[in-house]
């Protein structure tokens, strides 16, 4: 990446995260997130996208602006035939990412291929169809980032991850496997819950094996730190709403009942984000009695979509910029669909009020925008200034059941707003 693009890069997610003095506690805290945040965080994004979809209710002309994350939702978007979809991120490893599936979708032979690199992600035909297929469709910029090298490869080049487990690295998988290391000291195998065979038996395994963890010193302890939840990718700012969001004020809590609902809220058989949360990849063919189709998966990695989004891949861009800035560039009501993710939990109220004036420029009568937010409520009453907001209806019956239908289950408020005109 040019030096000039990636000063660039690091510039915005400064302003994103950096609220307080550098000298500060939280200052500190918030730029020692900043750092990590500029590897690859999600190897797989964490929210439903059937559920954004159903929230959504995409059309054929549908025009959407997205946050781009891990790429897995972008992908899956595909799906409802939507007319063009922009992905952005602060983050450039996201953008390299999902560039590399949209060329993996448009330039890989076929799915079988194309699954080997994304749902396996774990063998060394992955970096030859990378050499083969894939490098000369890359854009000279995520060519760089691929065959770049740092610390944490222990000096090889970022695309051999698809060799050795992508599910196994970046923040995230480095933090579910802490967690896995945490709960075998104490006796604890997770990979076992993936053993159940009903709602009934993975409620037990809960109530035994998992719940008990969170009373421990060393969890509650752990926990109680900031910086140890920067590998879910939760900033000090978001910290704070989680911590908020608790009737004891703990984190340790928190998490509890967010790992409840994953555990017990819905069949195993239907939840990828429960196999990667406890057997750190996705549900091998076997899982469930399976006849040579993989478990549950993303929508962009089941075998009936991947002709479909091969051919919609094209109407797919991922930048390197923030939601705001790119709407600035967009025409007044041009835009059907907007899905922030839990970004608006990181910014304070004048960047909050700078995206929805934004928003509300360009979204067409009728448009729809979705978002999570850490703790239960929506965070935007008393905080966007109701000239903008009046201009929008929150959805909040459907809000509450389409936040119980998430399977990744770790978020505390779903919101839909659907624009007046």
């Amino acid at each position: 990446m040019p030096a000039s693009t990636l000063e660039a890069s690091k510039a915005r997610l400064k302003k994103a995260v950096h609220r307080s003095s550098a000298t500060s506690r939280e200052g500190i805290l918030e730029r020692l997130f900043t750092f990590a945040f500029k590897g690859l965080v999600y190897p797989q994004i964490w929210e439903d996208p059937d559920v954004d979809m159903q929230a959504l209710q995409l059309r054929p002309h549908s025009r959407m602006v997205t946050i781009s994350s891990g790429g897995c939702n972008v992908m899956s978007y595909l799906t409802a035939d939507p007319a063009e979809i922009t992905a952005v991120d602060l983050n450039r490893a996201h953008v390299a990412l999902g560039r590399l599936k949209l060329a993996a979708a448009r330039h890989l032979p076929n799915y079988d291929s194309f699954y080997r690199f994304f749902g396996e992600a774990d063998e060394k035909g992955n970096i030859a169809a990378y050499e083969r297929f894939l490098k000369r469709n890359l854009d000279e910029e995520t060519r760089a980032y691929w065959e770049g090298r740092d610390i944490t490869g222990w000096g090889r080049k970022r695309i051999t991850l698809f060799s050795r487990d992508l599910y196994h690295h970046g923040l995230l998988g480095y933090c579910i496997g802490a967690g896995h290391l945490v709960a075998r000291l104490y006796g604890i195998d997770p990979k076992h819950f993936v053993r159940a065979r009903s709602l009934d038996e993975q409620r037990s395994f809960f109530d035994t094996a998992l719940a008990p963890l969170f009373d421990k010193r060393l969890v509650r302890w752990a926990t109680s730190k900031k910086m140890s939840l920067y590998g879910l990718g939760i900033p000090p700012a978001q910290y704070e709403a989680l911590v908020s969001a608790s009737p004891t004020g703990s984190m340790s809590d928190v998490l509890k009942q967010r790992l409840e609902k994953l555990a017990c809220d819905f069949k195993l058989s239907d939840n990828y984000f429960a196999w990667q949360a406890f057997n750190r990849g996705y549900a091998p063919a076997a899982a469930h009695g399976g006849t040579g189709e993989a478990g549950p998966l993303p929508p962009y990695l089941r075998r009936e979509h991947f002709e479909t989004i091969r051919a919609r891949a094209d109407r797919v861009q991922v930048v390197n910029r923030s939601f705001t800035e790119h709407l600035e560039g967009e025409q007044e009501a041009s835009l059907d669909a907007y899905v922030l993710l839990d970004a608006q939990d990181w910014m304070t109220d004048d960047q909050l009020n700078a995206l929805w004036s934004q928003i509300t420029r360009t979204a067409r009568p009728g448009a729809r925008v979705i978002f999570r937010t850490a703790a239960e409520p929506t965070l935007l009453p008393g905080r966007v200034a109701d000239a903008i907001l009046d201009r929008w209806t929150y959805e909040e019956a459907e809000s509450l059941e389409l936040g119980r239908k998430d399977r990744s289950s770790i978020y505390g408020g779903f919101h839909l707003y659907v624009f007046n005109g």
